[in-house]
This record gives C-alpha cells, sequence and structure tokens, in this order.
C-alpha cells in the first residue's frame, strides 16, 4: 500500500527517515522489518478480451509480432550499448509501452481509448529514486550507502507528532459523527484513523504533485522493482477504465500512490469504500471515503477488534532484550510474571492480560520499551516500519488521551553509516544469525542478534549497533 510524501511537500508533518523511506501501501522496507508481511491478491481482471481482433490469420499475425520484436530488439541493443541519454530512454520507454505493457493491458480488459488517454504526453521521470538507466547495472546509490542512520528519536520531533495529534483531535470534534460510524463498522479506534490521515497527507491538505502514470511507468519500465511497479500502473489503468477516477485525479506521490490515503492503485482497488453514499469510493475528494477506506484496509490486514495496539512498559534488566521481535511472543500476563510493568503504574486491561504480546524495543535498551499487540503489525502493513507504526500508536494515544510524550527516553544513538551497519550485519550472517537483511536499516532481528552476541561474549546487551560494535565484531 502506501507510499509516504516526501518532506517538501508535507514540511509539517514527515517525520526523520531514520530507518524506512515509504510505506506500506508501498513496500519500500529491508526484510528485517518485514517479518509479517502477507501477499497481496492479484489485480482483477476484466471477463473477455477486446473487440475488434480479426480471428484466423495466423500466420500473419506470427510475421506482424516477428516484426515488432525485431524492432524491439533493434531499438533496444542500441540504446543499451551507452549509457542513454534522456531522449533515448524515452524512445525505448515508448517502444516498451506499445510492445510490452498494452498487449498485458490489452488482455486485462483495458481498451485502446483508455491507454492512450493514460500515456497522452507521458514520458519518463529520470529524476525518481530506485531506477536502473540503460546500459547500467543496479546498485545501491552512494548517497544511500553513506547516509547517516540517525536515532529512531528523531522520528518523533514534537513539531511532527504535534501537528498530527493536534489537527487530529480538531477533526475528532469536526467528524465525530463520521468517525462514530466508521468505528462501529469496522472496530477501529477513531484516534489511529486520524492518524494515519494525518502522517500521510496532512488530513487531506498536502499538495500531490506527480503524474501517476509517468510515475508507475517510469518504475515499471526501469526501476529496481519492475514487477511490483508493473501490478501497480495496470492497476491504474483499471481505475481509468472502470471509471473510479478522471485521468485529472491520477495525481500520485513519487512512489505511485493515490489520494488522501495514499493508496497504491491496486490497494486502492482491494480496499476503498464508498461510505458517504454519494456511489463513487472518492480518496481525493471525500473525507469520509478516506476516513473510512483506511480503517477498511486496516481490517482487511487483520485488525483485531477490541484491542490496543500496545503499551509503555518498563523492562528490568533480568529480562533480555534479545526476546523481542512477534515470533517470540507470550501472554502478557507472562511478561508481567518477568516484572514487566507499564510506565503509568496501571495494570494491563484484563482482555489484554489473557491475549499475546510482544516485545518492542526499538532503540534497544537506549530508549522506550513496549509491549505491543497483534494491531501493531497490521500497522506496519500500512509501512513497513516499527518507527511508523510506533509513531502511529503514539499518535493515536494522544489524539484520544491528550498531548504526552513516552515516559522512556530516547538515548544519543546514532551516527553511524549505513555501510558501517551493513558491515556489522555481514558480519553477524557469518556467524550464524539472522539480521534479516543487510542493507544497513538495525530492524528487530539485528538488534535481537546484536544483544544476544553481546550476551554471550561477557557484555552487557544493548541491542542496538554502535562503532565499537562494529569493530568488535568481525
Amino acid at each position: 500500500m502506501r507510499s509516504t510524501l516526501p518532506p517538501s511537500v508535507l514540511p509539517d508533518i514527515s517525520p526523520a527517515r531514520g530507518e524506512i523511506g515509504c510505506h506500506r501501501r508501498f513496500r519500500q522496507s529491508s526484510a528485517s522489518q518485514n517479518e509479517r508481511s502477507r501477499s497481496r491478491r492479484p489485480i482483477s481482471r476484466q471477463v473477455g478480451e477486446m473487440s475488434g481482433r480479426t480471428e484466423g490469420g495466423n500466420v500473419e499475425r506470427c510475421l506482424r509480432w516477428l516484426c515488432i520484436v525485431i524492432s524491439t530488439v533493434t531499438v533496444a541493443l542500441s540504446l543499451f550499448s551507452a549509457p542513454a541519454s534522456a531522449a533515448k530512454v524515452d524512445a525505448l520507454f515508448q517502444a516498451w509501452l506499445e510492445n510490452d505493457l498494452w498487449p498485458d493491458a490489452k488482455s486485462r480488459g483495458i481498451s485502446r481509448a483508455t491507454f492512450d488517454t493514460a500515456f497522452a504526453g507521458v514520458t519518463p521521470n529520470l529524476e525518481l529514486p530506485d531506477l536502473v538507466m540503460p546500459g547500467q547495472k543496479a546498485k545501491t546509490p552512494k548517497k544511500q550507502h553513506q547516509a547517516e542512520f540517525g536515532s529512531p528519536g528523531n522520528y518523533f520531533a514534537e513539531k511532527t507528532v504535534g501537528a498530527v495529534t493536534g489537527g487530529g483531535r480538531s477533526r475528532a470534534a469536526k467528524y465525530a459523527k463520521t468517525l462514530a460510524a466508521i468505528e462501529k463498522t469496522y472496530g477501529v479506534p477513531r484516534g489511529v484513523v486520524l492518524a494515519i490521515w494525518g502522517r500521510e497527507t496532512g488530513f487531506g491538505s498536502a499538495k500531490i504533485p506527480y503524474d501517476a502514470f509517468q510515475v508507475l511507468g517510469t518504475k515499471a519500465f526501469m526501476s529496481t522493482r519492475k514487477d511490483m511497479f508493473r501490478k501497480e500502473v495496470l492497476a491504474a489503468l483499471e481505475i481509468l477504465e472502470r471509471g473510479l477516477a478522471t485521468r485529472s485525479q491520477m495525481k500520485s506521490s513519487w512512489a505511485g500512490a493515490l489520494g488522501q490515503p495514499q493508496f497504491l492503485p491496486s490497494s486502492f482497488l482491494e480496499h476503498a469504500v464508498d461510505f458517504d453514499g454519494d456511489g463513487r469510493r472518492d480518496i481525493w475528494h471525500s473525507q469520509a471515503d478516506s476516513m473510512a477506506s483506511i480503517a477498511n484496509y486496516l481490517v482487511h490486514y487483520g485488525w483485531i477488534r477490541g484491542r490496543d495496539w500496545g503499551f509503555e512498559v518498563t523492562v528490568p534488566d533480568s529480562v533480555s532484550c534479545a526476546l523481542e521481535g512477534p515470533d517470540q511472543g507470550r501472554r502478557i500476563s507472562e511478561w508481567t510474571g518477568m516484572g514487566i510493568a507499564r510506565v503509568n503504574g496501571k495494570p494491563f486491561p484484563a482482555n489484554e492480560v489473557r491475549s499475546e504480546g510482544y516485545l518492542l524495543m526499538p532503540a534497544g535498551r537506549n530508549g522506550p520499551a513496549f509491549i505491543v499487540t497483534p494491531n501493531f503489525y497490521v500497522l506496519k502493513e500500512y509501512n513497513e516500519s516499527d518507527l511508523y507504526a510506533l509513531f502511529i500508536g503514539h499518535g493515536a494515544d494522544r489524539i484520544a488521551h491528550g498531548d504526552q510524550n513516552f515516559a522512556g527516553k530516547w538515548g544519543k544513538v546514532g551516527g553511524l553509516l549505513r555501510s558501517d551497519i551493513a558491515t556489522l550485519q555481514r558480519a553477524l550472517e557469518k556467524k550464524g544469525y539472522d539480521v534479516g537483511s543487510a542493507d544497513g536499516l538495525p530492524g528487530f532481528k539485528t538488534r535481537r542478534s546484536i544483544g544476544d552476541w553481546q550476551a554471550k561474549n561477557g557484555r552487557a546487551a544493548t541491542c542496538f549497533p554502535d562503532q565499537e560494535l562494529v569493530a568488535a565484531i568481525k
């Protein structure tokens, strides 16, 4: 699902980028943050094929397709022989549209008129991230490889959180009746819906500047994840074909996400709803449809009615930080028996005590700790980042109960380059640890692997990377 608009678009609500840049609906996270991802259903196909195709004439059709293949290969060979100019890339892009994407779209029931409307005047946007230029091989950009991994606490700057929670409370009053109906229908608390809506597009106020077909077409043609974006551009064509949106409405983020909830096209087809009863699933202009679609998305990914997302806790030294992760769940009553307690001194709700919870320590021993529920991992389906899901849960609590920051303090961690962390991860992998992926992002598998190594080597387990560890773990 969903890709976050860049800070230039959302200056007041976009958190500092510390671990993962995009969403769920748009999956741009590492495997270390991706332990519970679910497969997506394929785009629904239109029944039948478009009319106007001459039956018979097999030899003629074979010759025609042979000519197309030869011409496409000829163009490709000339363009891939050296790094391509913008004009050459555009020529190859137009050939790809005609000879590759169009036959696929046609087979799915997309009319030629819809296809031509979608791509009229569209050229590749070579400024988008994660592109593989003709004549070049895919590689990690130097600026990403050398990017500094900041403290997780940067994600929760008060200016950022306050913009979402303050705006959320005002809209909780303004749309109280609609939110009550959404909560009754879907079982998702209004604070969660408002926090996502505010985090994604500033409650619909953000300008969404890109042309969706240019973004999706470019990425389906030449990004590092062509298959994923091919699915999305075909879904966008289906939206247009079925009249679910106009061509002018198809504006997106730099990753192709649409509307106020920032759904990728396939997520729109699967999860968007008409909640205001006007006969349209309008995530561009309807607040009711946007909020209900967010709730419906979460329900489709397993939101459990009546359960919270999580609780901030204190974790005694006797409890290893290496117990973190959704694959090491215990009944919350077991966690409390180990000495874990809520920071506010209150007992866990009775229905939660009997249910499973998971230890979350996003900065290891250098920051707040939490016992989270399965609903936390449903939030990660919106954007596969521990910090994103925590931001939404924390924001929802503040919308519902007033502004209060975490009791635990974020320590002075960070300062490492992503390449440093990747080096550490590869060293741990050589020692037999599962770090998720050596991508320079310390997800829970990396954190607990660090803690386990520290404990086995007579060190105090911090479960978070630092410069000394990079040198020590070889």
